[in-house]
């Protein structure tokens, strides 16, 4: 795991520990695709996923995707009033149906991950194009790994961005903005299915496929124990690549922290059901936790909406210092009668303006980003500007296929 290693020590702006996958697509590692597309392509820094509390009044877009993870047309949801969580919440009914579910030999992952992104020089000439990847993963009791990566053509949002991405000559390449390099989407001929190389030592926040399955089954025990991981939890992350106990991160950042591991047992990580159950369990008595309606995951598959209680300037995931040119939130889409999630958004909540401080990551100087540099530019407060949906996240005794 060292080049991995190597990677996370080369990000400055995450406050989460990510998956290998994520990873490897932020950075461009696996060099074997360049090979197949002759410009970078729509190779951006995944926006990762933002947390947040407020939403700004109004319409949610949310983006309706097809079976083959490629989204069909846009849908409306207007900001339902939140409520506190409490007992025999959505999250509790999730943890009590997670416990419920059987195991198999393989945890058995598939998962969509997309970035909107504003095309055009002005706010009238702009249209979205949803830019996507996709890892399909199959981990056993060892934490040994066998993956696909995924990729799919960039499509327009909604009836407009396909209006206007065809008024423009439906073009295969499409330029997005991009702060350390030209940017480009494809939009046709890349999708594609290729086998990545085993991972024989999956960990999880630090934690080994063995540590996860031993994790207690409490909220309590579970949340003392997660206390003690150690990760980059700030949004500045250490350039000697130090890591801090989780406990010592404190407010609505140790909320989303915890969050974050809780998240990361409920969908990658091969959790046994009590451990998951005791994760959503963990999750429901986090202060700050509330519930806002229901709404339809990026797949149109329905679900309870939950919020979590952190506004942040950085848009968590871009390779890059903090940016400070608007505000993000977080919301999770689960379905309590599978004990499932479905999936976790970001929203614009205060969209990017003005000019900031700018770290390059390739050369460590300063510099200075412009709002023109942001790919959601032109966002609205409530649009969707990144998610990670999860087709599949079942024990199987079905493997790599």
């Amino acid at each position: 795991m060292d080049e991995l290693d190597a990677l996370r020590g080369m990000r400055t702006d995450l406050t989460v520990e990510e998956s290998p996958e994520r990873l490897a697509l932020r950075v461009n590692w696996r060099a074997e695709r360049s090979a197949r597309r002759s410009r970078s392509s729509w190779r951006l820094p995944m926006i990762g996923l933002a947390a947040a509390t407020a939403v700004a009044a109004g319409a949610v877009a949310v983006i309706t995707v097809g079976s083959d993870g490629g989204p069909a047309t846009p849908g409306k949801s207007g900001t339902p009033p939140t409520v506190a969580l409490g007992g025999g919440n959505a999250l509790l009914v999730a943890a009590t149906n997670a416990e419920k579910a059987p195991v198999g030999a393989y945890w058995y992952v598939k998962r969509i991950m997309g970035e909107i992104n504003d095309v055009g020089k002005s706010r009238a000439d702009h249209y979205q194009i949803d830019a996507r990847q996709g890892v399909e993963s199959w981990v056993d009791s060892t934490g040994r790994q066998q993956s696909f990566h995924l990729d799919w053509d960039g499509r327009p949002v909604g009836p407009e961005g396909l209006r206007k991405w065809q008024a423009a000559g439906s073009p295969k390449w499409v330029k997005a903005p991009c702060p350390e390099h030209n940017c480009e989407l494809l939009m046709s001929g890349g999708n594609m299915r290729n086998g990545q190389p085993p991972i024989n030592d999956m960990d999880y926040f630090g934690l080994t496929a063995k540590q996860v399955t031993q994790l207690p089954t409490t909220p309590e025990g579970l949340r003392a124990a997660l206390l003690n991981v150690k990760a980059n939890w700030r949004a500045v992350s250490p350039r000697d690549g130090r890591k801090e106990r989780l406990r010592d991160v404190h407010g609505a950042e140790q909320v989303r922290a915890l969050s974050d591991v809780a998240g990361s047992l409920l969908s990658e990580a091969p959790a046994p059901p009590k451990v998951r159950a005791a994760a959503f369990r963990l999750l429901a008595s986090l202060p700050g936790i509330k519930a806002e309606g229901t709404a339809a995951d990026p797949l149109g598959r329905k679900g309870t909406v939950i919020s979590l209680p952190l506004v942040t300037t950085t848009p968590l995931g871009l390779s890059t210092a903090p940016r400070q040119l608007g505000t993000y939130r977080r919301q999770w889409i689960i379905d309590p009668a599978r004990g499932m999630v479905l999936a976790i958004r970001d929203l614009t909540a205060t969209p990017p303006h003005g000019h900031g401080p700018y770290t390059r990551r390739d050369s460590g100087k300063m510099t200075r980003i412009e709002v023109n540099d942001m790919p959601d530019r032109f966002h609205k407060p409530g649009e969707l500007v990144a998610y990670t949906v999860y087709e599949t996240a079942e024990w199987t005794n079905a493997g790599p296929r």
